[in-house]
């Protein structure tokens, strides 16, 4: 690796690709190395399931391009064939032809001549041709879907008053309405069962000849051939282990892969949940909904990961102390944990991306997500500082805080404390808020529906707001100091406001769970208490004004006290106009002008990963004694080669 290590990939559309460095990983033993690399393959290969997951015609959609784009002549058409260049490294970026954060359906920018022309150059046996069906039949089915921006307009639809079934363009549900689905789940639900399962987490449902049905994501159903790979792989990685508790939870995670079995899968969960042994752990599955405008199924994903043994110490203060969070937490004591149970916080670096955390990936993960399974046993946190350390270095002096923070005196907090307050903010948001609080007996887990993911992420993110805030993270060493925290206040709520909207076109609205969070926090406590925090005008440009930080800290608690018992009595309606009245809707003035500064910045309002390449070394008898690790892989060839080697749906 070169002294001088390049964060930065290419640039397209509105994305920039980083790199991630593996800090440690030369520490570890040869036979980590090798459990590293194979539970690796095991995350590579499951990036078709998500493809086919995000819409039923991204798999062909994707090879088609990459057939095109390898093998057209351009023939002096260079804007149109840079057009579809770029519109494939979208649709490779975000598992498919709709945006990865925002949902909407990209619009193409060549034409649909273009497209029949560049296809009627490849020899056909070349193209994605479904079984019986001619080029011209091929051109039939996918071309409204590329074009029409009416047709699949939504990935994941959260519009009130719609069916969000019918509207999404997830491949989650086919041939039902969402009337049929809440009422298919509500009959397999027992209001008795303290230990219910993740009920349809892992199928797709389908309606056949007036009959409605599960169809199983597992070994020998659907996505079989890929989870056999994914299998072969955990089987290998199980034999180099680093010990017997992890041999036993990849045994639990391949029996439910085989039997599609949901009490498996919590099986799987509660052991993965107490192997704290070893230094490398990972996330293998379908894990998080915010896909499903239902909130039910769960888009796979992987993440390879291994300890940062240092930066650990702070994520185990907190979890230690994580009892005396709870009990001084300003919600209800009904809402409250009585024990809180093993929560294990490591900061991680991450080893491997795949499925739906790559190439844009979380900063943190706490799992797993089922109530009973976090009330019972506890749950892993991760902070992936290896993650945090890439977006820090490469956004070092871009110019974007000194356009959009008020004033020099905020913007010196802001560089002094910001990184710490930042990282600080995501350990107490995953190791304790997500973690915190409990439902009330006979609360059903589902109640929220499509806005439950909203409420979640608001409950974890106020948790950390108002405790960041607390003399007790000086106490414990944490902060260096009582004023640190306005870092982190000022930050949030100028991105809830302000800043995130960089990341939405000109007229749409808040889709995205997080998104929709921050600008719920935020515009909730700028409507409650105008005096402690409003937006100004200062020579022409809007800036966010904090003029009482505790009176901010008061409106957190109140917040986080409503927002808890929400999702503590699943009361819906109340979730409903919180996040309608404050998380939705865009302010059209402030957007375009937010727009119009960032604009001027250059810079790509996302950010996404390239992964590093483990290249097994050997001797000559074929034995692997090391691994070479390449960086420099380019976006194209990174793509084009996970297209080769792992896909088979």
């Amino acid at each position: 690796m070169p002294h001088q290590f390049n964060y930065s990939g290419e640039r397209f559309a509105d994305i920039q690709m980083l790199r991630y460095r593996l800090d440690g990983f030369g520490q570890l033993s040869l036979k980590q190395k090798i459990y590293v690399y194979c539970l690796s393959e095991a995350t590579l290969w499951g990036r078709d399931i998500t493809f086919d997951q995000m819409g039923r015609h991204n798999l062909r959609i994707r090879k088609l391009l990459e057939v095109v784009t390898d093998g057209y002549a351009q023939d002096g058409e260079y804007e149109q064939v840079r057009a579809l260049e770029v519109y494939l490294k979208r649709v490779w970026f975000s598992n498919g032809i709709h945006h990865h954060y925002g949902g909407e359906k990209f619009i193409p920018r060549f034409t649909p001549d273009f497209l029949r022309k560049a296809i009627l150059s490849i020899a056909p046996e070349k193209l994605p041709l479904a079984p019986g069906q001619d080029v011209e039949g091929m051109m039939e089915e996918l071309f409204p879907v590329i074009f029409d921006p009416q047709i699949e307009a939504k990935r994941t639809n959260k519009a009130d008053g719609q069916d969000l079934v019918a509207t999404s363009a997830v491949n989650f549900y086919e041939g039902v309405t969402q009337k049929e689905v809440e009422e298919f789940y509500a009959s397999k639900k027992d209001s008795e069962d303290e230990e219910p399962p993740s009920w349809g987490l892992n199928s797709k449902l389908v309606k056949e000849k007036g009959e409605v049905r599960e169809v199983t994501w597992k070994l020998h159903g659907e996505y079989g051939k890929a989870i056999a790979h994914i299998v072969y792989w955990l089987e290998k990685a199980q034999q180099v282990a680093e010990n017997e508790q992890q041999k036993e939870v990849i045994q639990l995670l391949l029996r439910y892969y085989t039997t599609g079995d949901l009490r498996d899968f919590d099986r799987y969960s509660i052991k993965w949940v107490e192997s704290h042994e070893g230094d490398i752990d990972f996330i293998n599955g379908f894990i998080e909904v915010y896909d499903d405008p239902m909130a039910l199924k769960a888009t796979w994903e992987g993440l390879v990961e291994y300890k940062d043994r240092v930066a650990t110490k702070r994520t185990r203060t907190i979890s230690d102390n994580a009892q005396w969070f709870e009990d001084h937490s300003p919600v209800d004591a009904r809402f409250k944990k009585k024990v809180v149970k093993g929560v294990t916080a490591n900061v991680v670096c991450a080893a491997m991306l795949g499925g739906g955390e790559f190439p844009a990936t979380a900063i943190g993960i706490n799992l797993p997500n089922a109530d009973w399974i976090r009330a019972k046993h506890g749950s892993k946190s991760v902070t992936i500082g290896n993650i945090t350390d890439a977006y820090n270095k490469a956004a070092h002096g871009n110019g974007f805080k000194e356009e959009f923070v008020i004033d020099k005196e905020t913007l010196a907090i802001i560089e002094k404390y910001g990184d710490l307050t930042d990282d600080l903010h995501t350990d107490l948001h995953e190791c304790l808020g997500h973690g915190s609080g409990q439902l009330l007996p006979g609360t059903d887990p589902d109640a929220l529906k499509a806005y439950a993911n909203t409420i979640e992420e608001a409950r974890a993110d106020l948790f950390a707001l108002y405790y960041i805030a607390d003399e007790k993270l000086v106490e414990l060493g944490l902060l260096p100091d009582n004023q640190a925290y306005k870092a982190q206040y000022y930050t949030y709520l100028m991105n809830g406001m302000m800043t995130q909207l960089t990341r939405i076109s000109l007229g749409n609205n808040i889709e995205e769970a997080h998104m929709r969070n921050r600008a719920l926090i935020a515009r909730w406590v700028e409507h409650n208490e105008p005096e402690a925090v409003k937006l100004v005008k200062v020579e022409g440009k809007t800036y966010l004004e904090i003029n009482d930080y505790q009176r901010l800290r008061t409106a957190f608690a109140t917040l986080l006290a409503e927002v808890q018992r929400i999702k503590s009595e699943g009361d819906y309606e109340a979730a409903k106009s919180l996040v309608e009245q404050y998380a939705v809707k865009v302010e059209p003035t402030l957007h375009q002008e937010v727009l119009e500064r960032y604009a001027k910045l250059n810079l790509a309002p996302y950010k996404g990963f390239l992964n590093p390449r483990f290249i097994p070394m050997k001797d000559g008898k074929g034995n692997i004694i090391d691994f070479l690790i390449d960086y420099y892989e380019s976006y194209d060839q990174q793509m084009r080669r996970y297209s080769r080697d792992y896909s088979i749906l």
